[in-house]
């Protein structure tokens, strides 16, 4: 991970960057999506949910970017599937 990432109150979304190949790509990924895909709480903070899975949104954001995604990279639930 690039940066350190952040809730946006206004979006709803967790805002964070990945490094692929030496640059910074920007990403996001809602709190509803969050609390869907773990099955946390409503009431649960979304960044802590994201520290706790850290992994699999950069893995995700990695997919998106070699499957041709560009900047700014907008995670969603499919996205955090696991490849078969």
């Amino acid at each position: 991970m690039a940066d350190t990432p952040f809730f946006h109150d206004a979006s709803g979304t967790v805002r964070f960057s990945v490094t692929v190949e030496g640059q910074p790509v920007g990403a996001s990924i809602g709190r509803e999506i969050l609390r869907y895909h773990y099955r946390t709480a409503e009431d649960a903070d979304p960044l802590n949910t994201f520290g706790l899975h850290t992994d699999d949104m950069d893995a995700a954001v990695r997919r998106r970017v070699a499957g041709g995604s560009t900047e700014p990279v907008m995670l969603r639930e499919n996205d955090l599937r696991t490849p078969a």
